[in-house]
Parts: C-alpha cells; structure tokens; sequence
C-alpha cells in the first residue's frame, strides 16, 4: 500500500487550574494572580504559526482539543481570539470537532453558552465523581449538586456531543457507590463517557502520601460490573477508558491511538507530524513551565521517530482500540512493510493474546488484561 499522510489535529495545552488536584500529573499550575489570557493566547498563535512554518503544513485541521489545566477558566472573548486567530493560519475540516475541557464549577459553567457560540461544539466535564466523601478526597472545587446542575447547563446551552470523566477505584470507594457514580451519569444521558481507574502517579500529593485504595478484587469487580451496566445502557467501549452511544466517538483521540498526526502548541504540549514516511516522523515538545513559555527563552524541541521504533509507536496506539488493526493501517500511517511486525506479531497471536481475521488484528479478553504483556514483544 502507498503511505499516506494521516489526519492532522490540533491540542492547546491551557496550564492553569483553581487548585493542583492531588492525583494530577499534568503540566497544570495553579493560580496564584490574574492569568495573562491576552499574553498567553498570542503565544499560542505565534506556537502555532512556527509549526505551520516549519513544517510547512497544507492539510485541514479535523479537529482541535483544548486542554489543560482548565480552559473553561479563559474567557469567551479570549478563547474567541485564539479561535480566530487560529483559522487565520491553519485551515478546518467543515466538520471540525472542537472540544474544551471544562470543570462543573458554578462560574465555568455560566459560560458554556457562550463557549458554544464561538463554535466549540464539545465540551468534557472533568466530574470525577458525584459523591460528595470523594471529591472532597480528590481535592476537586465542586460537589455532587453542582457536577449535576453543570450537566444541565450543558444540555441547556445546545451540546449535543459531550464527555462526562469519571474515575474508580478511589480512596475507601465501595463497589456500591461505583456503580452509583455510573448509575447517575447514564441518567444525564452524554452522548460519551471516560471511565478510568486511578492510579497513583510519580510527582504528585497522592505518590507521595498514598491515600487507602480498595482491594484489588473490589477494583475489578467496581470495573467489570460497571462495564456491564453501561453496556445494558447502549455505551460501547471502544478504548480502554472510553465508551460512546452510536456514532458519538471523540474524532480527537480516535486520531491519537490511530496513530495520526496532531500540531501541539501550549506550555509543555506534545506533537507528532508526519514529513515523510517511514523516516521523517516527528515528535515536538514545548517548553513546559508557563513563565518560560510566555517568555523569549520559549523553544521547541523536535525529535525524530526511528523507523525501528515505529512498530511499538503505532502498536502502544492501536492495540487501546477495541476495533485493533489492520495490516493496511499499518503500511498506511508509517511506511513499514508488514513483516517489520514480525516475529512478535504472530507469537502474540500464538499465545492468545492477539486474534487475527484475516490482515485484521485485535486483543482477546485475555490480551486486553495484559496488554503490557503484548507490546513487550516489540520493544
């Protein structure tokens, strides 16, 4: 097959949050005087016009992911200039998905409205969880009430394509107040839900001075009989933490694990850009701390993709896809022959780990439970 040039997006790293949630390991800060929104937003263009420059970019953008952080703290009229400024150096698809993280905070979600008529068309809700113990737990700002009226408000504000995060596995959470958690989102009807276990992650409050978690047996069975309800309710997992209603899918992330392209511009954002293939894919960092980002001494870093490690890079992508691969997707997005999988391809599939149908690959219940197990095979 000739290889073709993947989708391209976009993210926008926003680094700024009320408080640092302690489980957190994002490049977010939290807000200590006014954030420089007008400073920062001209940043970001200019982040942006360097990559097109750069990397000479001609193709549509066919979606845009705002995160952070959290931009729902930015203004409207901020976020609108970036948005403007954007189309003035990058082309969208007509059917963009734009997509803004967003807290359910009383003052953020005044503004969802008018988030949504400067065309963001999908906002995700980082809920977390509707009892009250846990947030509290997690450090999160708002409570149960205001995570249900903030879902309101979406609805009310024309949204019809959002994300509600919910996370399990918590601090002295029961399996009871799990499947609750689940119960209540799928009675707010989102068209899409994250549903993550949380672990506890280097650099953060929670590493350093872990909290009780539940019993291993108590975590499982919190995901596989959540799994079963929200299943029953129409949401088909198509991603280890992601389920949707029909046709509801995030284009955004869907472009990550299959391996596409994606421009990153903010404090600390990764990108990945195709020039040529299989040799030129390249992979960008930008200056992490904001201060430094907004400053002179802001700098990219472009790292290139060897071809020998190109197999693992799509794999780690992929094979989180309920759907799997193709061997055609394969040559498609890096310009590798398909015996570059080989011999580890079919030792996984030997071992059960991987099914084959045909040039069609995808995990078996036993791979998607060891799906670190699969990927070390092409390290």
């Amino acid at each position: 097959m000739t290889p073709t040039l993947p989708p391209l997006s976009l993210y926008i790293h926003i680094p700024w949050c009320v408080q640092k949630c302690p489980y957190c390991d994002f490049n977010s800060h939290a807000v200590k005087s006014p954030i420089p929104e007008q400073q920062y937003v001209q940043a970001l263009l200019t982040d942006l016009q360097r990559d097109v420059a750069s990397f000479k970019i001609n193709r549509a953008i066919s979606s845009i992911f705002i995160g952070g952080g959290t931009p729902s703290l930015f203004s409207p009229a901020a976020l609108d200039s970036l948005l403007t400024g954007i189309q003035a150096h990058v082309s969208l698809k007509a059917d963009a998905e734009i997509t803004l993280e967003a807290n359910p905070g009383t003052v953020e979600s005044q503004k969802f409205a008018e988030f949504r008529a400067l065309g963001i068309n999908r906002l995700s809700l980082g809920i977390q969880s509707f009892n009250d113990r846990h947030l509290k737990k997690l450090g999160r700002i708002h409570d149960a009430q205001q995570a249900l009226a903030a879902v309101e408000m979406v609805h009310d504000a024309g949204f019809e394509n959002f994300n509600l995060d919910l996370m399990f596995g918590l601090p002295e959470q029961t399996l009871e107040e799990s499947l609750n958690d689940i119960q209540t989102a799928i009675g707010l009807s989102p068209p899409h839900l994250s549903f993550y276990q949380l672990t506890l992650e280097p650099n953060t409050y929670f590493h350093r001075f872990p909290p009780k978690l539940p019993e291993d047996e108590v975590i499982f069975a919190a995901q596989q009989q959540c799994q079963q309800l929200l299943a029953k309710n129409g949401y088909q997992q198509y991603e280890v933490s992601a389920y949707s209603k029909a046709g509801m899918r995030c284009k955004h992330n869907l472009n990550y694990w299959q391996f596409g392209d994606y421009l990153g511009i903010g404090a600390g954002a990764h990108g990945k850009i195709s020039l040529a293939l299989p040799n030129k894919i390249i992979r960008t960092v930008k200056s992490r701390g904001p201060e430094i980002y907004l400053s002179a001494q802001n700098n990219s870093s472009q790292i290139p993709i060897a071809e020998e490690e190109l197999p693992l890079e799509f794999l780690m992508n992929h094979l989180r896809l309920k759907q799997g691969f193709s061997l055609a997707d394969y040559q498609s997005v890096t310009g590798l022959t398909a015996n570059t999988l080989e011999p580890a391809l079919s030792q996984a599939v030997t071992e059960g780990l991987l099914i084959k149908k045909q040039s069609h690959y995808y995990c078996s219940e036993t791979g998607w439970n060891f799906l670190d197990d699969i990927l070390q095979k092409f390290v």
